[in-house]
């Protein structure tokens, strides 16, 4: 149609006008009159006919179809909702309280029938049948089955619950089948839940009518849908007379010379048949063009090879002149029968310059937001460095150096210094290039160089082409001609600036097969370093915060263990990787070679829990100085802790309180190898004896720290020689990967060595249990016993008699001197006599001596009684009152424990020093 030129137009309008003039029905006036009616043919060699009989039977297809489908589609939604009902049914009834009770009492079928019956009711469901383990029938709405055994239900007896359609007795059927188990997971019954299969069918078999009529409704108005369409179609193909034709082919004409794409006609012999003013502009052909051959328009050898191979192309782009076209051919074969090819122009050169800015930006927009999500991903100073380099290589530059102040990477407040910065990141697109390394030193000695100019402005400096920068080149003359040399052409450097302080500073360089930088980039440059610039900046703080933190955690943590004979202690403690937190651990010397062990945890992460942590420390080292037992002492820290509570709570009501504390505390006695342990909330130690045998002892547990109304219960354990104690939080065997049963096991390979040291056993938990930054901060105490050798204890009873205390002075005497401490002896006996004395005038039976030889010599005098002496300043006139004070001034250490059954004085003496005594006072002591 669009193929007929101006001049074939002309002709093509004759046979129509005579036509049309031999057919008067045809005319004009008479095609637009609104009374005018229409008796096509009905024959089905017409299109419309043919048609119609197509559409009518594509119609009836689908009818078809669809009635078929929604037929299957009901049977199995009736069929799924049976099973959905039974199972249901089933589950509710089987994990019902009482079901699992009553299925083990003697007369289930009385407890169970009633119910059944109402949850069958309220269910809608046909029957629910309640059975026991071995399939028999508990209960039934049917009489008669209660006690015969079902069918197909071994795999409900085995514990797995199911649905099916059963087919068998006592009728068809859709069942669910479900375990009843008991709190031991055991399956104790099963219950089978179902709708008999006919009543099923039979709620189809309602539905079926509706759909077919649906169906018939549906055919009978695509059909008439299908008519009214086909007589449209009629009617306009039957009504085209001459004259319309024309002017169709005018308004075509029209069209095809108006648009503002180029159109060229060509036919199968490769010569132009038409070629509309667009296409003569855009292609600049000459006035004889039509009926020429392409080859001979001068299009250019690719737009000509495109004509006249006659194949098919799209936006194919193609120059002319100082105009690029987007060139589309499509083949006139299947539309028009003649052979040929169309072809459209489209003038492209202001769109691709726009489409060019557009994507370059589009690209900076990307990059920018790439940055915002990528840099900073983590609180860490070099890493935020190393990230900028990363995003900005190599779409921004070929080459980012990333320089820092000292201070700035090790979390300082920027100095104001800055004509030396340490290079921290360097990205690279090529290897062998002659940038400094990261780590090196980069001074700024010449004043006017493009970097100091930058720190001197505050902004970027742009340097499109670096052999015309001789203040750049003069700084290092032999590392700027191989940075030339090796093809690095184009600099921006940009100063690293946050909150108005310089940080450092970051260099865009770009290779030999890389554009020169622009003015535009400059923006972008000093965008991306601005938010990188913050990032480090947070980084900068969070590590000085973090090192402040971490200072005082470690000083609040033991720095050496103390020295002692009874236990061989290593000790490990990894802070999480969100921080600092609470947890804690001590090892604290007792009177008589007792050592006790400590274990806490301060639930949170932080300062507050830092500090929470140095204040609960330190009450367990002034509670243990008074050599409380482990129960009682963690009573005392349970009210401590909530008296701080109380005063956190109305001085300040934003901090939070210090419940969720926890802690475990040992007291360990190398005499007979007695431990004592407590804890408040905290995870059971582990013990492992010399075999290498792993025990988790049953401690009692009691609530954490701060919840108060609960006693705190002790437990007694008997290690032998050379077993291990390890003591641990819950940071050790609990992460989110994994539960702390699952870390308890872990631990209990670990440990499960017999030949361990108590630092190889610190270390291989490290290793096995912690990945390198744990989630959650981890103390570990593990310690291995020692017994003290019979041979340097020994004990005496001692009568109720003042006469006796000179005899145990005479045996402890002749102890001594088996133990070669004669230099000890007149001290030793003036201690024991004092205290002896005591216990028999002041206390109450039983009374016991007790020497024990370690690093230092230890006296202990055990009565009965619970009133505890005090030193006190004896009167003149007093008779006594003065036998404490010798004691003090003779050992170097003494004090008083409870026991169970009374209490105990002891004297402790260092081996191989005389006493310093204060005679003046001892005098004067004397002389009262």
């Amino acid at each position: 149609m669009i193929g007929c030129s101006r001049r074939s137009r002309t002709r093509a309008v004759s046979p129509l006008s005579g036509r049309r003039s031999r057919d008067p029905s045809r005319r004009p006036g008479l095609w637009r009159s609104p009374g005018r009616r229409f008796t096509p043919s009905l024959s089905v060699r017409t299109l419309a006919a043919q048609l119609f009989l197509l559409q009518v039977v594509i119609v009836l297809v689908l009818v078809v179809a669809a009635a078929t489908a929604l037929v299957l589609q009901s049977r199995y939604d009736g069929e799924q909702d049976a099973r959905n009902r039974s199972l249901a049914a089933a589950e509710a009834f089987a994990h019902a309280p009482g079901t699992a009770l009553a299925l083990k009492s003697p007369d289930a079928t009385a407890l169970l029938q009633s119910a059944a019956d109402t949850a069958q009711r309220g269910s809608g469901v046909d029957f629910i049948s309640v059975l026991n383990k071995d399939g028999v029938r508990l209960t039934d709405p049917d009489p008669k089955l209660i006690g015969t055994k079902a069918q197909g239900v071994g795999r409900a007896a085995a514990g797995e619950t199911f649905t099916e359609t059963f087919h068998g007795k006592p009728t068809d059927a859709v069942r669910a089948v479900v375990p009843v188990l008991d709190r031991s997971r055991r399956v104790v019954g099963m219950v089978s839940a179902g709708i008999q299969v006919e009543n099923v069918a039979q709620v189809l078999d309602q539905q079926v009518p509706m759909v077919l009529g649906s169906a018939a409704l549906a055919l009978a108005l695509a059909t008439a849908g299908t008519a009214l369409v086909s007589r449209r179609l009629r009617r306009q193909t039957h009504g085209l007379g001459p004259a319309e034709m024309t002017r169709m082919y005018e308004h075509h004409d029209a069209v095809l010379h108006a648009v503002r794409e180029g159109v060229l006609i060509v036919g199968g012999d490769g010569r132009l048949l038409l070629a509309n003013d667009q296409a003569r502009r855009l292609l600049n052909l000459p006035e004889d063009a039509d009926q020429r051959h392409v080859a001979e328009l001068g299009l250019g050898p690719g737009m000509t090879r495109l004509l006249e191979a006659g194949e098919v192309a799209s936006d194919e782009v193609f120059p002319v002149g100082d105009r690029l076209l987007a060139v589309n051919t499509r083949l006139t074969a299947p539309y028009g029968g003649a052979p040929g090819l169309v072809a459209t122009f489209r003038d492209t050169t202001e769109l691709r310059a726009l489409s060019g800015r557009a994507e370059v930006a589009r690209k900076r927009l990307t990059l920018l937001y790439e940055a915002g999500v990528r840099i900073g991903t983590t609180l860490d100073v070099r890493r935020t460095a190393e990230e900028l380099a990363e995003v900005a290589v190599p779409r921004m530059a070929d080459f980012v150096t990333v320089e820092l102040l000292d201070s700035v990477l090790r979390g300082e407040e920027p100095s104001g210094a800055v004509k030396q910065m340490r290079r921290t990141a360097l990205r690279e697109s090529q290897a062998g290039h002659p940038l400094q390394p990261v780590g090196d030193l980069i001074k700024f000695v010449v004043a006017d160089t493009p970097m100091v100019a930058a720190l001197q402005r505050g902004k970027a400096v742009l340097v499109p082409n670096l052999r015309d920068a001789q203040d750049w080149q003069a700084q290092h003359p032999d590392g700027a001609r191989r940075v030339l040399d090796y093809g690095i052409h184009s600099l921006i450097t940009v100063p690293l600036r946050a909150r108005g302080v310089v940080l450092g500073m970051v260099n865009f360089w770009r290779g030999a097969d890389s554009p020169r930088f622009e003015e535009e980039d400059v923006a972008v440059a000093e965008e991306l370093v601005a938010r990188a610039a913050v990032a480090i900046d947070n980084a900068r703080r969070y590590s000085r915060e973090h090192a402040m933190v971490v200072t005082l955690q470690r000083s609040l943590l033991p720095r050496d263990l103390p020295e002692q004979d009874a236990l061989e202690v290593a000790w490990r403690y990894l802070p999480a990787q969100s921080g600092v937190g609470g947890d804690w651990f001590d090892v604290i010397p007792l009177p008589g070679f007792r050592v006790a062990l400590v274990v806490g945890d301060v639930v949170g992460h932080g300062l507050h829990a830092a500090v929470t942590m140095g204040r609960l420390r330190t009450a367990v080292l002034n509670f243990s100085s008074l050599d409380l037992p482990p129960d009682e002492l963690l009573g005392h820290l349970d009210e401590m802790v909530m008296h701080l509570d109380t005063q956190t709570a109305s001085a300040d009501g934003d901090r939070a309180p210090v419940t969720g504390a926890t802690c475990l505390y040992a007291i360990y006695d190398p005499v007979g190898g007695h431990c004592t342990l407590s804890r408040a909330g905290h995870v059971a130690p582990a013990v492992v004896d010399p075999l290498g045998r792993v025990t988790f002892p049953d401690v009692p547990l009691s609530p954490p720290l701060g919840v108060g109304g609960h006693p705190f219960e002790a437990s007694e354990l008997d290690l032998p020689d050379s077993s291990r104690l390890v003591l641990f939080t819950d940071g050790l065997v609990e992460d989110r990967s994994r539960d702390i049963d699952e870390g308890l096991e872990m631990l209990r390979s670990a440990v499960a060595h017999p030949d361990q040291t108590p630092e190889e056993t610190c270390r291989a938990l490290m290793e096995t249990m912690l990945p390198e930054h744990p989630s959650d901060d981890v103390a570990l105490l593990v310690a291995r016993t020692r017994l003290l050798d019979p041979s340097r204890v020994a004990v005496w009873d001692v009568p109720f008699d003042v006469m006796a205390v000179s005899r145990i002075r005479s045996d402890v005497s002749r102890r001594l001197v088996d133990w070669r401490l004669e230099e000890s002896s007149f001290a030793t006996e003036l201690i024991l006599s004092e205290l002896l004395t005591n216990a028999i005038r002041y206390g109450a039976p039983p009374v016991r001596v007790r020497i024990l030889l370690g690093r230092t010599l230890i006296c202990e005098v055990s009565d009965g009684s619970n009133t505890s002496p005090r030193l006190r300043r004896a009167a003149t006139t007093d008779e006594g009152g003065r036998g404490l004070f010798l004691v003090s001034q003779f050992a170097d250490r003494w004090g008083t424990r409870y026991v169970a059954n009374g209490k105990v004085i002891w004297a402790e003496q260092t081996l191989g020093r005389t006493p310093e005594l204060d005679e003046t006072a001892l005098l004067d002591e004397m002389a009262r």
